[in-house]
Parts: C-alpha cells; sequence; structure tokens
C-alpha cells in the first residue's frame, strides 16, 4: 500500500487521483476530517493525518510498504516532516518519496533549508528513497494570484525579469506516480529536478495569462518592501512572506531558469508548456471568474 500524505493539496490531490487510475491501493492522508470522510464516500481510503500526533501518524503508516512525502508551507514544517520520516522507519516503510523543492542541496533561501534536513534525514535512514526537487508550480498563478488577477488584471511581485522554469504541478504528481508504482526501484537513491520545458519571466506570463483570459493582464515589478507591505497585511504571517520574498531573491539571481527533461525521462511523455497550463486554468484569470478554479484546478 502506498499512503499519499498531503491528499488535500496540489500535489497530493493529483498524485492520489493518478495512482487510483492505475488501480494501485492508496491510502490518503488529510489534515480535514471533512476532507477524509469525502475521500471515503469516494471510494478512497481516507484517513485523518496529523504531523505531530503520533496517534495519526502509527495507525496511517501500518501496513504500507510506500510513502509519498509533501506538506504544505507550515510552521515547524521540518520537524514536522522528520517526524513522518522516523515513523515510517520505525513501521518498517521501504520507499519514501519525498516533494521538496529546487535548489535544497544550496540551503540558499527559507524554503531550502526547511527543506535540506528532512532530505538529509531520509538519505541516512536505510529506506529506499527518492527525492523530487520541482521548480515553482504554474498552479500558483491561479492559486496565489489569481484572485488579483480577477479583480485588477494585474499581479504584483518583487521578481523583476527574473526568468525560472516553472513546472506544472500535475506533473510533478506524474513524476511522483510513476516513481512510487516503478517495481524495479530504477528511481531509488536519486535526486531529480523537475522543471517545465522552457524558462519564463512574469512579464511574458502574464502576456500568455492575457491571450487566454481574452484581455490584457499586467504584471507589475514591485519593491520589497511594498511586496511585504501587501502580504503581510493580506493576512499572511511575516516569517511566511519574508521566505517568500527569499524566493525571489533567489530567483532573481537566474538560479531557476535551468531546464530540465527528468519528466519525460521519467514518465515518457514531455513536461507541460505554460501554454497548456494556461489554458487549462484560464477561466481562473478571467474578470468573471468564481472565487475556484473549476475542472481540472487541484486544490490547494
Amino acid at each position: 500500500m502506498i499512503l499519499v500524505t498531503g491528499a488535500g493539496g496540489t500535489v497530493g490531490s493529483e498524485v492520489v487521483k493518478q495512482l487510483g487510475a492505475a488501480g494501485v491501493k492508496v491510502r490518503a492522508g488529510f489534515h480535514s476530517a471533512q476532507n477524509a470522510e469525502e475521500a471515503r464516500r469516494n471510494g478512497i481510503d481516507g484517513i485523518v493525518l496529523d504531523f505531530a500526533k503520533l496517534e495519526t501518524l502509527r495507525p496511517a503508516l501500518a501496513s504500507v510498504d510506500r510513502v509519498f512525502l509533501v506538506s504544505g508551507n507550515v510552521p515547524h514544517q521540518t520537524e514536522l516532516e522528520l517526524n513522518v520520516v522516523r515513523e515510517a522507519k520505525r513501521a518498517g516503510v521501504m520507499q519514501v518519496v519525498k516533494n521538496s523543492v529546487w535548489g535544497a542541496e544550496t540551503d540558499g533561501f527559507s524554503f531550502a533549508k526547511i527543506h535540506h534536513p528532512v532530505e538529509k534525514e531520509i538519505v541516512a535512514s536505510g529506506m529506499a528513497y527518492t527525492l523530487l526537487r520541482p521548480n515553482g508550480y504554474m498552479q500558483n498563478m491561479n492559486n496565489s494570484y489569481g484572485l488579483t488577477i480577477r479583480k485588477q488584471a494585474a499581479f504584483y511581485l518583487p521578481a523583476s525579469d527574473a526568468r525560472v522554469s516553472h513546472i506544472d504541478a500535475r506533473d510533478v504528481a506524474r513524476v511522483a506516480a510513476a516513481v512510487l508504482t516503478d517495481s524495479g526501484y530504477a528511481a531509488q537513491g536519486q535526486r531529480y529536478e523537475l522543471s517545465g520545458p522552457e524558462a519564463l519571466s512574469y512579464y511574458e506570463i502574464a502576456e500568455k495569462l492575457s491571450a487566454v483570459a481574452g484581455r490584457e493582464i499586467s504584471f507589475v515589478d514591485i519593491s520589497d518592501q511594498d511586496f511585504m507591505k501587501s502580504t503581510i497585511s493580506s493576512g499572511m504571517p511575516k516569517a511566511a512572506a519574508c521566505a517568500v520574498l527569499e524566493l525571489f531573491h533567489y530567483y532573481i539571481t537566474g538560479a531557476a531558469s535551468r531546464v530540465t527533461h527528468n519528466v519525460q525521462t521519467l514518465t515518457g511523455h514531455p513536461a507541460r508548456t505554460f501554454d497548456q497550463y494556461a489554458r487549462d486554468y484560464a477561466n481562473a484569470f478571467r474578470g468573471d471568474a468564481p472565487a475556484q478554479q473549476g475542472a481540472t484546478a487541484p486544490v490547494s
């Protein structure tokens, strides 16, 4: 059996969907009891899973052979993920596939510093492992900036002319599902950087969103100070806002502009282009769109 943590998130929900479609026995871990109950109504082995509570971790790991470890950006994320790794080892799990972050090995920005210690613990655990290091998700455009785009036909970031090889979260899930169901363990002990097929500036992204939305959408480069002020006033904790700002500083160095072909290598299919993503999520960027994206958007 495969345990998918973070089953209500952008990547985790898609991993559950793809494994289920392949007929693989899956246990889906949700933070919300309501989501777990809904999954059970849909024929999925949905459970409540809180990384901080052993009384939920241990039953979740019972009879599990492989674990897909993914977490939202939450306080104490490193410690919480380490709880899962240690309990997985104790439970006799054979393989852990961790969803990490592009550049994790550098410790060069906050998200890297969160993920790298967990990677190192997994490597030292003795369990088979694969570390997936995706670049920024295309879905951040609809999940994080969609409301502003719908209301103001613009999005505001301290990104300058940085180019980023964003990846569609559905491709990250496709890779994870392929690795988790690989009986030959070809990806065992490997680290894979995952990107889309091109590195785009946010100005170019705005042009592509304009084309599918049928109206002009602008990217506005703003100062660090204005970004911090707007994100904190919108309700984001200061520490989280600082971490996102560090990520944009990392982008500006050009370190996220490389393109890899690991999606093709691991799945046999090329990574989706931003144009494909934009067409699929076009309703999220139209002025009359509802608050939530429709059919194909995984819930974050």
